[in-house]
Protein backbone atom coordinates (compact mmCIF):
# COMPACT_ATOMS: atom_id res chain seq x y z
CA UNK A 1 0.00 0.00 0.00
CA UNK A 2 1.61 3.55 -0.88
CA UNK A 3 2.41 6.23 1.72
CA UNK A 4 1.44 9.49 0.62
CA UNK A 5 2.59 12.70 2.24
CA UNK A 6 1.24 16.15 2.12
CA UNK A 7 2.69 19.05 2.93
CA UNK A 8 1.36 22.48 4.50
CA UNK A 9 0.63 24.60 1.17
CA UNK A 10 -1.54 27.59 3.20
CA UNK A 11 -3.95 28.06 5.29
CA UNK A 12 -5.24 30.28 8.62
CA UNK A 13 -1.41 31.48 9.69
CA UNK A 14 0.61 29.81 7.19
CA UNK A 15 -0.09 32.27 3.96
CA UNK A 16 2.87 30.25 2.25
CA UNK A 17 2.73 26.99 3.90
CA UNK A 18 5.14 25.04 6.14
CA UNK A 19 6.87 22.10 4.95
CA UNK A 20 7.24 21.38 8.73
CA UNK A 21 3.70 20.76 9.33
CA UNK A 22 2.93 16.98 7.08
CA UNK A 23 1.01 14.30 6.94
CA UNK A 24 1.80 10.32 5.99
CA UNK A 25 -1.02 7.98 5.45
CA UNK A 26 -1.03 4.44 4.26
CA UNK A 27 -3.83 3.95 1.62
CA UNK A 28 -4.60 2.11 -1.12
CA UNK A 29 -5.76 4.14 -4.48
CA UNK A 30 -7.98 3.72 -7.02
CA UNK A 31 -7.52 3.56 -10.60
CA UNK A 32 -7.87 7.68 -10.87
CA UNK A 33 -5.47 8.16 -7.84
CA UNK A 34 -7.75 8.51 -5.47
CA UNK A 35 -8.95 6.95 -2.26
CA UNK A 36 -10.27 3.22 -3.17
CA UNK A 37 -13.13 3.17 -0.71
CA UNK A 38 -14.16 -0.69 -1.85
CA UNK A 39 -10.33 -1.20 -0.85
CA UNK A 40 -10.83 0.36 2.91
CA UNK A 41 -14.22 -1.68 3.50
CA UNK A 42 -12.80 -4.77 2.87
CA UNK A 43 -9.36 -4.71 5.03
CA UNK A 44 -9.22 -5.84 7.99
CA UNK A 45 -6.73 -3.59 9.14
CA UNK A 46 -7.05 0.47 9.86
CA UNK A 47 -4.76 1.71 7.54
CA UNK A 48 -2.44 4.25 9.37
CA UNK A 49 -1.57 8.00 9.55
CA UNK A 50 0.60 10.01 11.16
CA UNK A 51 0.53 14.01 11.89
CA UNK A 52 3.99 15.80 12.39
CA UNK A 53 4.22 19.58 13.87
CA UNK A 54 7.30 21.39 14.38
CA UNK A 55 8.63 20.96 18.24
CA UNK A 56 5.43 18.10 18.50
CA UNK A 57 4.99 14.95 19.26
CA UNK A 58 4.00 12.78 16.19
CA UNK A 59 0.99 11.84 16.33
CA UNK A 60 -0.21 7.95 15.42
CA UNK A 61 -3.87 7.02 14.13
CA UNK A 62 -5.60 6.11 11.14
CA UNK A 63 -7.50 7.00 7.74
CA UNK A 64 -11.72 6.10 8.73
CA UNK A 65 -14.34 6.92 5.80
CA UNK A 66 -18.18 7.30 6.58
CA UNK A 67 -20.70 7.08 3.54
CA UNK A 68 -22.06 10.34 4.97
CA UNK A 69 -19.30 12.60 5.43
CA UNK A 70 -16.36 10.73 3.41
CA UNK A 71 -12.77 10.69 4.21
CA UNK A 72 -10.82 11.43 8.17
CA UNK A 73 -7.77 11.55 9.65
CA UNK A 74 -8.17 10.16 12.96
CA UNK A 75 -5.51 10.46 15.52
CA UNK A 76 -5.60 9.09 18.88
CA UNK A 77 -5.44 10.73 22.45
CA UNK A 78 -2.11 11.18 24.28
CA UNK A 79 -1.74 12.55 27.85
CA UNK A 80 -1.09 15.95 26.31
CA UNK A 81 -4.16 16.30 23.82
CA UNK A 82 -7.49 13.85 23.25
CA UNK A 83 -8.71 12.42 20.59
CA UNK A 84 -8.27 14.09 16.73
CA UNK A 85 -10.35 13.72 13.98
CA UNK A 86 -9.79 16.00 10.78
CA UNK A 87 -11.91 15.50 7.87
CA UNK A 88 -10.46 15.34 4.24
CA UNK A 89 -12.87 18.22 2.58
CA UNK A 90 -11.69 17.74 -1.04
CA UNK A 91 -9.36 14.21 -0.64
CA UNK A 92 -8.98 14.79 -4.30
CA UNK A 93 -6.05 12.99 -6.73
CA UNK A 94 -3.76 11.91 -4.66
CA UNK A 95 -0.50 12.53 -6.83
CA UNK A 96 2.50 14.45 -6.15
CA UNK A 97 2.01 18.00 -7.00
CA UNK A 98 -2.09 18.02 -6.57
CA UNK A 99 -3.98 19.64 -3.42
CA UNK A 100 -5.95 18.38 -0.77
CA UNK A 101 -7.96 20.37 1.91
CA UNK A 102 -7.54 19.28 5.80
CA UNK A 103 -10.04 20.52 8.73
CA UNK A 104 -8.61 21.31 11.88
CA UNK A 105 -10.47 20.81 15.18
CA UNK A 106 -11.23 24.47 15.07
CA UNK A 107 -12.95 24.08 12.04
CA UNK A 108 -10.20 25.95 9.70
CA UNK A 109 -9.58 24.66 7.02
CA UNK A 110 -5.75 23.94 5.51
CA UNK A 111 -4.44 23.42 1.88
CA UNK A 112 -2.63 20.52 1.38
CA UNK A 113 0.18 19.73 -0.94
CA UNK A 114 0.52 16.07 -2.11
CA UNK A 115 4.92 15.89 -2.12
CA UNK A 116 5.18 11.99 -2.40
CA UNK A 117 2.91 8.79 -3.09
CA UNK A 118 5.61 5.88 -2.42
Amino acid sequence: MPRVTLVLAGGPGFPGGSEAHRYEMEAALDANGGLDVAAWHEDPRPWPARRYRPGGQVRTGDVQHDAETGWSLRFDSTPEARELTEPLISAGVLRPGEYVTLRDEDGRDYSYRVVGVE
